[in-house]
């Protein structure tokens, strides 16, 4: 795939590209990964998106697009355009995925200044994994909406809807997903307080304490894993308490997991657990809290190594 560089000047239409670039590649980012729920193929839609900006002609320009005008809404267009042709491509790959499929969780520390300020609220990884029931077209319909606000008749325009249809898919999404999932957009987590449920959960997985983990959990908990086939796990979510106590408090399941180091990692803008092999990641193990931070809604675990590069490569 092409890569886009401001500095090269035989690719420069009379759009400043460069500058289009550094003050909304985050923004774009930030779109493409609510949308795809993996931070290669967000890269990528972004980084085609610019380049594709970067052959628009001055003729292109002088028409009456009120786009153009708008640079920050185009770019909104370019990128859901782009993430639903992906998303549509990828069903088929998805339907044929061995075992659950889980996002790829986002680790922090190498963004420059400026895209610090955009990976501060980076949507959590719950989040994530709640937008995944979505179809591709709510999906787009409910990010632009409920994440960034934007007004039903520029998303109409930017997805080839009606603003009425807007109107309907944005409520049809609401009432498919958890009264909670814009708690999971809009928190901002106490460190703290998660720290001390990690701890808390760790010592009673790693002390099979079915107790301690029975006062942990929420009442109606979910575990998902994700391996891709390549990894050996849990192969379908559990969503019974009974179920995900019984999982995750057996001698034989998930034995594997008491023999790597566990150390708290900030990914996604919360605190969840890295899974470590002599210092080399194995996986990640995503803990969702529920609304008082004391109890566990969610634990995701994610070790798929295919979506845990960019993990590696940031703990470097």
């Amino acid at each position: 795939m092409t890569r886009y560089s401001s500095a090269d000047p035989a690719r420069r239409s009379s759009l400043d590209v460069g500058q289009l670039y550094r003050q909304y590649k985050a923004y774009a980012f930030s779109i493409a990964y609510r949308m795809m729920g993996s931070v290669v193929e967000a890269e990528d839609i972004v980084q085609d998106c610019f380049v594709a900006l970067q052959s628009i002609t001055p003729g292109d320009e002088c028409s009456a697009t009120p786009e153009i005008v708008n640079p920050k809404g185009y770019i909104a267009k370019l990128v859901v355009h782009r993430s639903l042709n992906v998303l549509h491509s990828a069903r088929n790959q998805r339907e044929s995925y061995v075992g659950e499929w889980l996002p790829e969780p986002m680790a922090e520390g190498s963004h420059s200044p400026e895209e610090e300020m955009e990976h501060k609220e980076m949507v959590s990884y719950a989040y994530l994994v709640m937008l995944e029931r979505l179809s591709p077209v709510e999906r787009a319909v409910f990010v632009l909406r409920e994440a960034f606000g934007h007004e039903y008749r520029d998303i109409a325009a930017w997805i080839g809807k009606t603003e009425s249809n807007c109107r309907q898919l944005f409520s049809r999404a609401k009432r498919s997903l958890p009264r909670s999932m814009s708690a999971l957009n809009d928190a901002h987590p106490d460190f703290a307080a998660k720290e001390q449920l990690l701890t808390q959960f760790t010592t009673a997985f790693m002390n099979y304490d079915v107790p301690a983990m029975m006062e942990l959990l929420a009442q109606e908990p979910v575990f998902t894993a994700d391996g891709g086939g390549e990894v050996r796990t849990v192969m379908r979510t559990m969503k019974v308490r009974k179920g995900v106590l019984a999982l995750l408090t057996s001698p034989r399941t998930l034995t594997a997991l008491r023999q790597l180091e566990w150390r708290p990692i900030s990914l996604n803008g919360e605190l969840h657990i890295a899974l470590l092999q002599e210092g080399r990641l194995m996986g990640v193990l995503c803990v969702q809290a529920d609304a008082t931070g004391t109890r566990i809604e969610g634990v995701y675990l994610q070790v798929n190594p295919n979506k845990l590069g960019r993990v590696m490569s940031e703990r470097k």
